[in-house]
């Protein structure tokens, strides 16, 4: 008992002693909170009192600011107000301003209006009064005053128009000239007149009999495989090739040649040699396309075409020979481009492929500018060089220089003296139609055509014609003598107009 009781007694004491412990423990606990409490409550305190000074400032500076905006809108809202004001009263001052001159003008219209009714008068007046004194009605006096206002203002007019075209053929002029001058003299090409006939040299007459064969054996099958006709007459030492074609004339000639060289004449041997000509004369075609085409400098032009180019060696236009033409015409398109600053290589391009459709205009159908056009473009050709040649007879309007200086060398070589020959019948016809176009106009008294039709003189009638009468009647001749006649070159059209004075001292 006395230890259960020491045993209980001791447990006591330690849970008193426990309990004294956890209790001081817990008080300096609480303390500790409660301290600790306290110095946040005093920390909160503290930063809540510095954010509220610091929103005080905030709100005090926004306010200050506030106050500073809405001076400045105060002080521009018054002065719009004034500008405002100003303007106002300025709109005042021009409306009265305006007022007072629409009444100014008001009064100045009555005054015209008085003033013209006035005029009005006095014009019905000197009217009437100038019908009395010249016999004539107010139509008639218009019609004579208009017609003579017409009369001055086309003198006026004519000689304004004469100044200028003096003025730019002074330059003009002279500078076409020297650019012609300088490529035709810079292009010596030759001419070639041919016909559609070619005659053979014989050795001997005892050839023509040989030729003709028994029973004309020889000579048909010669005419049925070339395709021309052979004659054979009294001419001494010589037989004559007929064909419009001038390939088959050529091909023929060449054939009968080597016939006459080798001296054995029979069918056999008549298709032999016409066999050999047929290649010789398609490789001398050839090479004279590329001689052509090497000669111009022109570069990359398709076979086919170069072979259709040396096709023309054999073609001629009005006795001139078109592929010399062609190449002559290249050269001066070239030179006259370069003095020009074209394009060099297009215009000899153009100008040695502008006639090239006349190589085939005989087996197809079409005029040789259309033909020459399809045939380039089917080869490729670039459009620039298809129009360039396209115009050179005016089928076609020029929208390039190229084209315009294909057209000019074109006409030049064709024009040139010797260069190409016309029928009798032609020439007499272009001289009675000059002729013709120039009696057609009044006031004319006799009109001559010199100079193989290159020129023509016109004498008028002095009393009907005056100066610049003369000027425009040389102006509307040229101008028929373009609508209503074809010719290569140019056409030089004088006006003659004189007065004579005579008599005889007795």
């Amino acid at each position: 008992m006395v230890a259960l009781v020491a045993l209980l007694s001791g447990g006591a004491g330690g849970y008193a002693a426990r309990r004294a412990i956890a209790e001081a423990v817990l008080g300096s606990a609480e303390a500790e909170a409660k301290r600790r409490i306290e110095a946040g409550e005093r920390e909160a305190e503290s930063k809540q009192r510095e954010m509220l000074i610091g929103a005080r400032e905030e709100v005090q500076k926004l306010r200050a600011e506030f106050d500073r905006d809405v001076r400045e809108q105060r002080s521009e809202q018054q002065r719009l107000e004034k500008r405002v004001v100003s303007r106002e009263e300025l709109l005042e001052r021009k409306l009265e301003g305006l007022e007072q001159r629409e009444g100014g003008l008001r009064h100045k219209e009555t005054e015209i209006e008085q003033l013209r009714a006035s005029v009005d008068e006095l014009r019905a007046r000197q009217l009437s009064e100038l019908e009395r004194i010249s016999g004539l009605q107010r139509e008639e006096a218009k019609q004579v005053l208009l017609q003579g206002v017409r009369e001055e203002s086309r003198r006026e007019a004519t000689q304004v128009m004469r100044e200028i075209e003096n003025e730019a053929r002074e330059n003009g002029e002279k500078r076409a000239k020297e650019i012609v001058s300088l490529a035709v003299q810079r292009c010596a090409a030759d001419h070639a007149a041919e016909s559609t006939v070619s005659v053979v040299a014989l050795p001997s007459d005892d050839m023509k009999g040989r030729i003709i064969g028994r029973e004309g054996r020889n000579i048909r099958t010669f005419e049925a495989l070339t395709g021309v006709d052979l004659i054979i007459d009294d001419t001494p030492e010589a037989v004559v090739i007929s064909a419009f074609d001038p390939i088959r004339r050529e091909k023929a000639k060449l054939t009968l040649q080597k016939l006459l060289a080798d001296g054995r004449i029979h069918p056999a041997r008549i298709e032999e040699m016409f066999g050999k000509a047929e290649h010789e004369i398609e490789d001398q075609m050839r090479e004279e396309g590329e001689r052509a085409c090497e000669d111009v400098g022109v570069l990359g032009l398709h076979p086919e075409l170069v072979r259709t180019m040396g096709r023309l060696r054999f073609r001629t236009s009005y006795g001139q020979n078109v592929l010399k033409h062609s190449v002559e015409v290249a050269h001066l398109a070239g030179l006259m481009a370069a003095e020009l600053g074209a394009d060099v290589a297009l215009a000899r391009r153009a100008g040695l492929v502008h006639d090239i459709g006349k190589a085939l205009d005989h087996s197809v159908e079409g005029t040789h500018i259309s033909i020459g056009m399809d045939l380039l473009r089917r080869y490729n050709e670039s459009e620039d060089v298809v129009h360039a040649m396209s115009t050179h007879h005016g089928d076609f309007e020029a929208h390039s220089l190229e084209a315009v200086l294909v057209t000019a060398a074109d006409k030049l070589s064709a024009s040139r003296p010797g260069a190409r020959r016309e029928t009798l019948e032609a020439y007499i016809e272009r001289l009675q139609k000059l002729e013709e176009i120039a009696d057609s106009f009044e006031g004319v008294e006799k009109s001559f055509a010199i100079s193989a039709g290159r020129e023509i003189r016109i004498a008028v009638k002095p009393e009907q014609v005056d100066d610049n009468e003369a000027y425009r009647m040389v102006k509307a001749i040229c101008r028929r003598i373009e609508d209503e006649m074809r010719y290569p070159g140019q056409i030089k059209v004088t006006v003659i107009r004189e007065t004579r004075a005579v008599d005889y001292a007795k």
